[in-house]
């Protein structure tokens, strides 16, 4: 299954995603051209912005996304790394000490993240996770698709700056929730009004009470 494809102005670029950032504002997107040459464009660029604009799939809306954030009690994170510079130790950080949720660490290759035992797939955890929140590439995204749907989770979650429409339409498929291309702690953290923690200086998404 392969990922979604764009034209822009005459050049068909694809956007995969990367996860080499330490925050959110600074996310990049990789985008390969027809030639087979690739380069990583910031979220926030006019072509990235462009190409998301083309996009005939659009997820859950606000609305829904905050039910799955209230309803979820556990979290697992795909692709989560030891190392403090990528974005997923930054958001494994933020969950950890700003939501009630259970945080479950996933990578083969590690076997202890931010002090909790890091477990090789998501069969191996000690319950289903609500939240399937993923770090890994674009073309991966099918795959993971497929182990949510085998270990019964109801909801995958992609990271901000990884796209692929034809995974998400796969995985809606299956019968999954799933949101793309949003940063499940920047969701939280407007919900709750959080922005202003970990580098965010920002307000809440309404001027209502803090929702719990």
């Amino acid at each position: 299954m392969s990922t979604s494809t764009s034209s822009v102005t005459g050049v068909d670029a694809t956007v995969t995603g990367e996860d080499t950032t330490v925050t959110d504002q600074d996310a990049t997107e990789t985008v390969r051209l027809t030639n087979g040459l690739t380069c990583a464009l910031p979220a926030d660029s006019p072509l990235a912005k462009l190409l998301r604009s083309q996009r005939t799939w659009a997820g859950p809306d606000a609305k829904a996304r905050l039910k799955l954030l209230r309803e979820a009690k556990s979290v697992a994170i795909v692709g989560a790394s030891p190392n403090t510079a990528r974005s997923s130790y930054f958001v494994g950080t933020y969950l950890q000490q700003s939501s009630d949720f259970r945080i479950y660490f996933v990578n083969p290759n590690a076997t202890e993240i931010l002090g909790q035992p890091a477990y090789p797939d998501l069969a191996s955890l000690p319950e289903v996770p609500d939240i399937v929140d993923v770090f890994r590439k674009a073309s991966d995204i099918p795959q993971v698709i497929d182990e949510v749907v085998a270990v019964g989770a109801p909801t995958v979650w992609v990271q901000l700056g990884i796209w692929n429409q034809e995974a998400a339409e796969y995985g809606e498929s299956k019968g999954l929730n799933v949101v793309m291309d949003r940063c499940i702690k920047v969701e939280h953290a407007r919900f709750h009004g959080g922005l202003h923690l970990l580098g965010f200086d920002t307000g809440q998404i309404t001027a209502r009470k803090t929702l719990r």
